[in-house]
């Protein structure tokens, strides 16, 4: 195993746990704000979720010799900002983080919850998904009327990088970021005067709170969007690289890894997509059996990151919230594109699709259920009575 090793799937793993923290970190702590995280229960729950995360990949890249990249589920995060604070706070929140996890296992293990979870219409998926999505998308321009001097400098690097590198675009905006807040604030005295101590972790347990808010306004649709904009298209990404893992058993250490950091105040981790493509990709090695160690060496790294959590969320605190939202935004912006173009590209679930979408994205929560699940259950229905009424008239 030890000869499997490369200094090139070193670099790859920096880099990939580089880009997967630095360009959605802000995403997770604005969602665990959203469902009403202290500023400590946030910062606790980032450094979970990537630690979590970080000894996942480790343990299934090692154990299966696959490049098995891990991430944060950045929707389900951006699914909590949108939804808000449910009955019983926080609480009810991990006690909602819980019962995902435990869907997620239950998904690996027993084949008929995953092949449920694959015949929901992709169309009405991706739809829930931008309609969770577009909130966030519009702070990027809300940062801008706030402040030009200070929301323009953000976007402009991350349009003017991401036309040379889409990869460097949200840390591009990133950087931006840290120098219009040293640059750009006025930082009261004192400000840094407990960072040096929040170097060093601070994990903070949450007793979880189990109620039907929790579960049907923040487990299911969190479920359902970490496993179909996670979960399967992490698959799809190893086997378009010519891998053939086994998926049930990945999504339900998942799960568990899930588990581990719920009570901490992690949503959810999963299979990786996007940075699942850095490790199993020939940058990595040319060797496609040694490419396991770029997965493997991207968790050292996101361990090492998330014991950082809590300066790294001081420091964020010191900003207007509105210009980390704006860099949160711009890291969803392909995403948004992406499932928009999805869930509108059948013309004849067109309309469920955006029935799904607009329920979604007016934030309204019935019962004190969030939009996105009934932005699904209206989709579903609408897709249903589509189908039947053809049979009524023949």
């Amino acid at each position: 195993m030890l000869r499997d090793f490369s200094v090139q799937a070193l670099f790859m793993g920096l880099l990939t746990a580089f880009v997967g923290f630095a360009s959605s970190f802000a995403v997770v702590l604005h969602g665990l704000a959203g469902v009403g995280a202290t500023e400590a229960q946030a910062a606790s729950g980032l450094m979970a979720l990537s630690v979590s995360m970080g000894v996942c990949a480790i343990v299934l890249s090692l154990r299966t010799r696959l490049p098995v990249s891990i991430a944060w589920s950045t929707p389900g995060a951006a699914l909590l900002a949108s939804g808000g604070t449910v009955e019983g706070g926080f609480p009810a929140a991990v006690g909602g983080f819980l019962v995902c996890a435990a869907l997620i296992v239950l998904a690996g293990l027993w084949k008929p919850l995953g092949r449920m979870v694959a015949a929901i219409p992709a169309t009405l998926a991706n739809a829930m998904l931008a309609g969770v999505l577009i909130g966030l998308c519009f702070a990027p321009v809300k940062a801008i009327a706030f402040d030009p001097l200070l929301g323009l400098p953000i976007v402009v690097a991350w349009a003017v990088v991401g036309s040379l590198n889409r990869l460097y675009a949200v840390p591009a905006a990133l950087a931006a970021f840290v120098a219009v807040l040293a640059f750009g604030i006025d930082i009261p005295d004192g400000a840094f005067a407990g960072l040096a101590e929040r170097l060093l972790p601070q994990p903070e347990a949450v007793a979880p709170v189990f109620n039907i808010a929790g579960l049907v306004g923040i487990a299911l649709p969190l479920f359902i969007v970490t496993m179909a904009s996670q979960n399967i298209p992490g698959i799809a990404v190893l086997k378009v690289n010519d891998y053939r893992p086994n998926p049930g058993p990945l999504f339900a250490v998942t799960g568990l890894f899930s588990l581990l950091s719920a009570p901490f105040g992690g949503h959810a981790v999963n299979l990786a997509a996007i940075t699942a493509a850095m490790c199993a990709g020939s940058d990595a090695h040319p060797d496609p059996a040694r490419r396991y160690w770029a997965a493997v060496n991207a968790g050292m790294f996101y361990v090492i990151f998330g014991l950082a959590a809590g300066a790294v969320t001081a420091f964020v605190s010191l900003a207007p919230p509105i210009l980390i939202q704006a860099v949160a935004g711009l890291a969803l912006v392909s995403a948004f594109a992406g499932s928009a173009l999805n869930a509108f590209r059948e013309p004849e679930n067109r309309e469920a699709a955006a029935i799904t979408f607009l329920v979604t994205a007016s934030g309204v929560s019935f019962a004190g259920i969030s939009g996105a699940f009934w932005g699904l259950v209206a989709g579903g229905l609408m897709t249903a009575l589509a189908r039947y009424a053809p049979r009524r008239r023949a």
